[in-house]
């Protein structure tokens, strides 16, 4: 690294040929459609779950298996960060567009290989093994994509519409998650719904090849950052970028108010919005699956438009103000915001569960769905409890000798069976509550509630647009163009490896605990709250600054 001192080094440099017009709007094509097809794959696994789950992972248990699940897709995430260190070194050392030409190859080939596993009923434990070991590959290339294509972009933008033209990759991002979903609703309609549930599941990772194909063609189109390649002209090229990512000065700093001032709040958000939205929809609220993927590719094709928005705005007021903006509104609407989903999408849910309420009695009503997995096992009213919140239906608990349930004060006879049978349970339990008003069939809620539950996740989309449409210019903008791909891509990754990779996980877990629907939001609003305090602290305010232009 030259002159650690100076920190404005190459930051403005550029070759004699600066890009044109027409360079530009291909750097953003070509980085927005493989930022796409990437995400795609990497989010068709969480689009599919259910489906991932009866095949890959088979647990007896409805919470378990989903939670199995999720833990499948934190791993993915888990291993970002390690992705971020190794394509992050790449792409300091050897240049961007090289290096994100590996990460989406690697990217597509992990996706089309989920598609080509045979199930855990053919295999055995060797199936949810191999899932996971792609899952690995999918984060470890996704640790390379992001901080690639966002640099890539921003290098080559001028300085004043740097947010307008970074939002396209946020948004992208976005357009990756209805994208899984525009292709999971066209492989449904067809393939006959026993089919799908078989194989036809499996068409959309291996339609990651075809996407593989387009992003490559468009990708090989184009030439290598100007500011890197001003860079290695003058040999100004970092030696070792991981290492002097926490060397270079300050830098250590901004790494830390990059990883929880933006990307814990961004990420939590963003997922919060979209994964947990669509899991409330499909788990607890019983919303018609095609019905809830339709909801989420509405709402979120139309919050697209809300990054790009905001990414145009930031580049006027300054990248501080949109993240804090979202950060704390979303701390006051995040509960709200669910609430009424709930409320429009299953309205007799609520109504029967206020009007017969459920109260469950025993002593230890504790609930762990990792128990039996691990070796334990859950006291009598644990079992109780899990098999309501597997159904979504809220309940209290009383301390009582032994496992009971009461709906609307009226008790309820547990068989012999219900102890050691999950299955006998669940059906003798829904049987019970369904005598009493409650209603567990798949919910087609009218129309003018299907828009309100659009205009909420439209809410939850706009915070998000608020706290992530101007992030890429902002990290960019935050460290040395020298070990920029490094030093942005390590927090990023880590934020959202982590802090959001495992919220659908952590979230559901807390939901299993708690037995309420809705406790898992706390995680989010936590993270965020956490969030916001060193986003106000630690990101320099006012509007947008080259490196070496604050103190921040």
């Amino acid at each position: 690294m030259s002159d650690p001192g100076g920190e404005n080094g190459a930051a403005g440099a550029t070759p004699a040929g600066e890009p044109t017009a027409r360079d530009i709007r291909l750097v953003i094509a070509a980085s927005s459609a493989g930022t796409i097809f990437e995400w795609y794959d990497f989010f068709i696994y969480g689009t599919l779950a259910a489906l991932i789950g009866a095949a890959f992972f088979p647990a007896g248990n409805e919470t378990l298996q989903l939670l199995l699940v999720w833990a499948g897709f934190a791993v993915g995430f888990g291993f970002r960060p390690l992705g971020a260190i190794l394509f992050g070194f790449l792409g300091d050392r050897l240049g961007r567009k090289y290096t994100f030409l590996v990460t989406v190859t690697l990217m597509g080939i992990a996706t089309a290989g989920v598609g080509l596993i045979p199930t855990a009923a053919s295999i055995g434990l060797a199936a949810p093994i191999i899932v996971i070991g792609l899952r690995i590959l999918q984060g470890l290339a996704l640790g390379g994509e992001y901080g690639g294509a966002a640099i890539y972009v921003a290098e080559h933008a001028p300085p004043e519409k740097r947010g307008f033209y970074t939002s396209f990759i946020q948004a992208s991002v976005v357009g990756g998650f209805v994208l899984s979903i525009i292709v999971v609703l066209a492989c449904r309609a067809a393939i006959p719904p026993d089919a799908f549930a078989q194989w036809g599941w499996r068409v959309p990772f291996l339609l990651s090849i075809v996407l593989l194909a387009i992003s490559l063609w468009m990708r090989l189109k184009l030439s290598e950052s100007p500011v890197f390649q001003a860079m290695k002209a003058a040999g100004e090229t970092s030696g070792n970028p991981f290492v002097e990512s926490f060397t270079y000065p300050r830098n250590k700093r901004r790494i830390f108010v990059a990883l929880f001032g933006i990307t814990g709040v961004l990420t939590t958000i963003w997922y919060t919005a979209f994964f947990s939205s669509l899991s409330f929809l499909r788990g607890p609220m019983r919303v018609e699956e095609e019905l809830v993927e339709i909801i989420l590719m509405v709402a979120g094709g139309i919050s697209m438009g809300f990054y790009l928005v905001v990414g145009r705005w930031s580049d006027r007021v300054g990248r501080k103000t949109p993240l804090l903006i979202g950060a704390l509104a979303a701390l006051v609407l995040l509960f709200p915001v669910f609430w009424g989903m709930g409320a429009l999408a299953n309205p007799g849910l609520a109504r029967a569960a206020e009007a017969t309420p459920v109260v469950v009695t025993g002593s230890d009503c504790t609930t762990d769905p990792f128990a039996e997995m691990l070796g334990g096992e859950q006291s009598g009213c644990g079992k109780l409890l899990e098999t309501l919140t597997a159904a979504g239906v809220p309940y209290s608990i009383e301390q009582g000798a032994a496992p009971a349930i009461t709906v609307g004060g009226a008790q309820v006879a547990i068989a012999d069976d219900w102890m050691e049978d999950a299955d006998a349970r669940r059906v003798g339990i829904l049987s019970a509550l369904t005598d009493s008003g409650f209603a567990f069939e798949r919910q087609t809620p009218p129309i003018a509630n299907v828009a309100g539950i659009i205009a909420l996740i439209l809410v939850m989309g706009m915070l998000s647009a608020l706290t992530y449409g101007s992030v890429a210019a902002l990290l960019a903008e935050m460290f040395p163009p020298q070990i920029r791909y490094s030093s942005m891509s390590i927090p990023y990754h880590i934020g959202a490896g982590y802090l959001g990779g495992f919220l659908p996980l952590i979230s559901s877990y807390i939901v299993a605990r708690s037995g309420d629907v809705y406790a898992g939001l706390w995680y989010t609003w936590a993270i965020v709250a956490f969030g916001a305090i060193v986003a106000w602290w630690g990101i320099a305010g006012g509007p947008p600054r080259e490196f070496g232009e604050d103190a921040a």
